[in-house]
């Protein structure tokens, strides 16, 4: 492979907005919190900065570390990963919030398993579908043994509980199954049996059925489950085309739950309206242009689906946080990456922003299989076993 000294500038101006927008807008809709919780207005905003300055040097890192080295130590990672996911689930190990045992605590560094295992998963399935190419079509030899890995991985974060994140897993892997040749009635199989397993799992537990319940008719538990997505939907209706002004949100005051997590996209267009809103959903389809263009542009299988599993995740998590926010979905946990208080997701993500900058720096004009000599490498693979011999034309 053939470096370029240049990364993509474009991806790279986008996550710093991200991440920037993110920390005023942690500041503005914390800074209540934090001063009658903490008693420092500062409290959140301070540690989302040290987050975001990790996760920048964690960024510029990995952009300069050869990704194809990755596919080496896919399985060592992955098997990391999993180790961490057991541990959290051991009592007395793991850290309980609210019912929920997610994280991890080394003396006064904590962090959650699952944001570390997504990144190692898309690594791995890069790796397994890339060399799996010559028996991709087989269920036996190309899908069954992928599925398992998926399954495993998907039941350690469910028993989280997290099932959100637990189907944003599986649903990356459907992603990169497709990109991957994958064949559509598989495909198909997939898909539908993925969707009745969360059917099933979410009127498995009581308060996710409550939470569906609350998502259909949210007045009828106005006080309770509906709470939530009826406040939010008061802060960004409040906000209309211009918003409140940064800083001027009310539901910040211990109204809306979840104001700087999960709810922040909320508090974005209570303050800075339906134009604060629609910015940063341009931010992320510019996120999502970009990913695609450099997982098109990667010089080999694993380089491209990497790129593409990086893309899809990211793609995934803001498609599922807008919508619990708009009430369009029920309400989930999956925070909005880059923006979203916390530091697990921020830091990880911004490693698998690192890769996609570092697969950019390789990518440079059109690529032809060697079998193929008319036929350019556009993403979908044209036939397998033979999407590991690229060479640049």
């Amino acid at each position: 492979m053939n470096k370029n000294s240049q990364f993509d500038h474009i991806l790279l101006f986008v996550v710093v907005a991200l991440m920037g927008m993110g920390l005023i807008m942690v500041y503005s809709a914390s800074s209540v919190t934090s001063l009658a919780i903490r008693a420092d207005g500062l409290y959140y905003f301070k540690r989302q900065l040290v987050w975001v300055i990790t996760g920048l040097l964690a960024m510029i890192g990995f952009s300069h570390f050869p990704y194809n080295k990755l596919e080496k130590v896919a399985v060592p990672l992955l098997g990391t990963a999993i180790f961490f996911l057991i541990l959290v689930l051991v009592p007395g190990v793991s850290r309980d919030i609210g019912g929920a045992r997610r994280w991890i605590r080394f003396g006064s560094i904590g962090f959650q398993p699952s944001e570390f295992a997504k990144i190692c998963f898309i690594i791995y399935m890069a790796h397994s579908i890339t060399i799996r190419q010559d028996r991709i079509k087989s269920f036996l030899h190309g899908l069954l043994p992928d599925l398992a890995i998926t399954a495993l991985v998907f039941f350690l974060i469910y028993k989280g509980p997290n099932l959100s994140n637990a189907a944003l897993v599986f649903g990356t892997y459907i992603t990169l199954y497709f990109l991957g040749n994958g064949p559509v009635v598989n495909l198909l199989g997939l898909g539908a049996g993925g969707l009745v397993l969360v059917t099933a799992l979410i009127f498995h537990a009581g308060y996710r059925i409550r939470r569906f319940w609350a998502f259909l008719n949210p007045w009828e538990s106005a006080q309770t489950t509906g709470y939530h997505i009826i406040q939010s939907l008061v802060a960004i209706g409040s906000g209309g085309l211009l918003g409140l002004g940064l800083g001027q949100s009310r539901q910040k005051f211990f109204i809306l739950p979840e104001r700087h997590t999960d709810f922040i996209f909320a508090i974005i267009c209570e303050e800075l309206g339906l134009l604060g809103g629609v910015f940063v959903i341009l931010l992320f389809f510019a996120f999502l242009w970009r990913g695609m263009y450099i997982a098109s542009r990667a010089p080999d299988c694993f380089g491209f689906l990497l790129a593409s599993g990086v893309t899809a995740i990211v793609g995934l998590q803001v498609i599922v946080n807008i919508a619990v926010v708009l009430s369009l979905m029920p309400t989930t946990g999956i925070t909005l990456p880059f923006i979203s208080y916390g530091g697990s997701s921020l830091i990880f993500l911004a490693v698998g922003v690192g890769i996609l900058l570092n697969i950019s720096r390789y990518g440079s004009g059109k690529f032809v299989l060697e079998d193929q000599k008319n036929a350019s490498f556009s993403g979908q693979f044209t036939e397998p076993g033979l999407v590991s011999k690229f060479r640049r034309r």
